[in-house]
């Protein structure tokens, strides 16, 4: 049967209160460190609700272009609110799950393995990974780049040809995994500290410890603001505070 006469999609009013929002920053010369207007101002001048906005706001989190502080406001992290399309990032939070269940199975195994393969050379690797991690967040960045060094680090550690290949088969993946996790508020010198634990357990060449310290690492990384949003939610019911 002909999928043509489907039911047409609406543009959802978190999308509409999104491209407002990002014509008064361009509008406004608004830069990164400044503060966007409260919520309840928002929700009023536009013309919605306050769960519209929440709606927006969260995506805009997600993205890395503002940090929310908890009862401080909402902080412009760019000079830009410009992003990837909202389509792109529902597509994303519906694999996420998969990719972070993907991770855990493989990046445990070889954080095993490693403890039991791992070569002098190997260790360096990790800790020239954890230095140039260390560099990065003290810079003022997320550390992607060490991050990416020391998981490389491990999964070569491991001296499995099929798993370093699965590994590389979902690459673009992980990426994003990393990318969303880093860009939590803290989470990279939390991130950096786990490594070390994995680091440890390798070089000990404790295996059990190995894979117990990359499930705790995955794991936490599984916990990112976009798989909060429910990118299905109504924004037609009222807002409680706005009656």
């Amino acid at each position: 049967m002909s999928d043509a006469l489907r039911p047409m999609g609406r543009t959802r009013l978190y999308e509409q209160v999104l491209d407002r929002l990002r014509a008064y920053v361009g509008e406004g010369g608004l830069r990164s460190g400044d503060r966007l207007p409260p919520e309840r101002e928002l929700a009023q001048r536009l013309g919605v609700s306050r769960a519209s906005v929440k709606q927006a706001i969260v995506v805009l989190e997600v993205q890395g272009l503002v940090e929310v502080r908890h009862g401080g406001g909402t902080y412009l992290v760019k000079d830009s609110l410009d992003a990837e399309p909202v389509e792109r990032l529902v597509e994303r939070r519906r694999r996420l799950p998969d990719v972070l269940e993907a991770r855990e199975a493989l990046e445990t195994k070889l954080a095993e393995l490693a403890a039991e393969r791992r070569t002098d050379e190997d260790l360096r690797a990790m800790r020239d990974a954890l230095d140039t991690m260390a560099r990065e967040i003290e810079e003022g960045r997320h550390g992607t780049e060490g991050d990416r060094l020391f998981h490389a680090a491990v999964t070569a550690a491991a001296h499995s040809v099929l798993l370093a290949e699965f590994m590389r088969s979902i690459a673009e993946q992980i990426t994003e995994s990393r990318n969303e996790s880093l860009r939590q508020v803290r989470r990279p010198a939390r991130s950096l500290a786990q490594h070390h634990e994995i680091l440890d357990a390798i070089e000990a060449g404790r295996g059990r410890s190995a894979a117990a310290a990359m499930r705790r690492h995955v794991r936490t990384v599984a916990k990112v603001r976009l798989l909060d949003w429910n990118p299905e939610d109504e924004e037609s019911t009222p807002d409680p505070a706005e009656a």
